[in-house]
């Protein structure tokens, strides 16, 4: 049975996936909001959690399995200096998704910001 096995497809392949949600969680913890489509800020979603978690523990090992699944040395370093102080006696929750009214021009798509809860 497949029960909580729910990912988000993307209509996209497991690497290009794995690759679109890496690039969208450091672009998301270099700059703190980002717009993208809904389907996607629900994707990263969960991904971003777990890596702030992993950060509220300023470790060298945590530091080390932040990077194997950021794989950018600047993103990691973000993380863990700007990122995650601010979150130390949150206990989840560390992201919110904003719906936009309005469709993307040319496709329609549903767009949506993703960014850190203040």
């Amino acid at each position: 049975m497949r029960h909580g096995n729910h990912k988000y497809k993307l209509g996209v392949k497991p690497q290009h996936r794995k690759a679109l949600v890496q690039g969208l969680a450091m672009e998301l913890i270099i700059h703190g909001k980002i717009r993208t489509t809904e389907t996607k800020a629900k994707a990263i979603k969960p991904f971003v959690e777990k890596l702030v978690t992993i950060a509220k523990n300023d470790t060298i090992a945590n530091r080390r399995l932040a990077f194997t699944k950021l794989n950018n040395k600047e993103a990691v370093a973000a993380l863990f200096t700007n990122v995650a102080p601010k979150f130390k006696q949150r206990p989840g929750g560390y992201t919110r998704i904003l719906k936009l009214a309005e469709g993307r021009l040319g496709d329609g798509a549903k767009e949506a910001y993703i960014a850190f809860v203040e």
